[in-house]
């Protein structure tokens, strides 16, 4: 998929570096959000025009060697599947990179098969929530 032109069905989910990286390297197979979602399949990974300061976000990077500065930033960086989505359990941390801590009480959803995209794609429609329609307008009939 890296190679080919966009799906333009497609919808992504902004998020944060280094948050996006991990799930890309597999390290990260657990997103930890607020909400539950009904969201499944393949979705686009946008990563927001500015890096997260989370001490969390910090630590997870660190312990990985990952270099906040060499990241890109305002671009679609590949594809995730969401496979499931559930409350999370202490036993969600690690797959999060979090702190049991921070998984209390939150969802998590499940993601499989990440794809990096050789090239980072820039988007047409700039997101206007969580979830966006990066190459067409708002597709109403969509559930997440």
């Amino acid at each position: 998929m890296a190679d080919r032109h966009p799906d333009q069905s497609l919808i992504a989910l902004g998020i944060q570096q280094p948050w996006a990286e991990l799930i890309l390297r597999g390290d990260k197979t657990i997103e930890v959000r607020s909400l539950n979602t009904r969201q499944r399949g393949p979705i686009y990974l946008y990563t927001s025009k500015k890096p997260s300061e989370s001490p969390l976000a910090l630590d997870a990077a660190n312990a990985r060697g990952i270099d906040l500065s060499a990241l890109p930033l305002g671009r679609i960086v590949g594809t995730v599947e969401i496979v499931d989505s559930r409350a999370c359990t202490p036993a969600d941390a690690q797959a999060a990179c979090l702190p049991t801590s921070a998984v209390d009480g939150q969802f998590g959803w499940q993601l499989a098969n990440p794809c990096r995209f050789t090239e980072p794609l820039t988007v047409r429609f700039l997101p206007y929530g969580v979830w966006f329609y990066p190459f067409q307008r708002r597709n109403a009939g969509v559930r997440r």
